[in-house]
């Protein structure tokens, strides 16, 4: 069974009647992965920070894989794989937030990564608290 709403699943344009604007999550997601790869690809190449290399980036492109295939699913199946792209998501947070306490990489790209990885979080884990209270109803 598909959404009842497939349109809406299929753009995720969230709007607010008190505040005018529209967010395209889809291209909020691989713009964070995007440039969380460019962050990595100026990390120094110090063996220490492989593990930052390897664990981020593949928590930061694994959102957007999981949001892409949630797409064609069924709806449980939908629920669980937004389930895994918030936990992702906040994977991402983590090691952003070691890689800031260690002054590793640039500042503000960082301050900004971690700025849209809470955004994701936060529209993600909406995403997943009303698709599960749906899916219990």
């Amino acid at each position: 069974m598909l959404y009842e709403s497939e349109e809406y699943f299929n753009s995720l344009i969230i709007k607010d009647v008190n505040i005018k604007y529209e967010v395209d999550l889809k291209e909020i997601i691989f713009q964070f992965a995007l440039e969380t790869l460019k962050f990595l690809m100026m990390l120094p190449y110090k063996r220490e920070l492989d593990v930052f290399r390897n664990q981020l980036s593949k928590s930061a492109t694994s959102i957007g894989a999981n949001f892409e295939e949630a797409q064609s699913t069924s709806y449980k199946e939908f629920v669980q794989k937004m389930r895994i792209a918030l936990r992702e998501a906040n994977e991402s947070r983590y090691w952003l937030k070691l890689l800031k306490e260690l002054k590793i990489g640039d500042l503000d790209k960082l301050v900004y990564l971690q700025n849209e990885g809470e955004k994701i979080s936060r529209i993600l884990g909406s995403i997943v608290s009303k698709a599960h209270k749906k899916l219990n109803s």
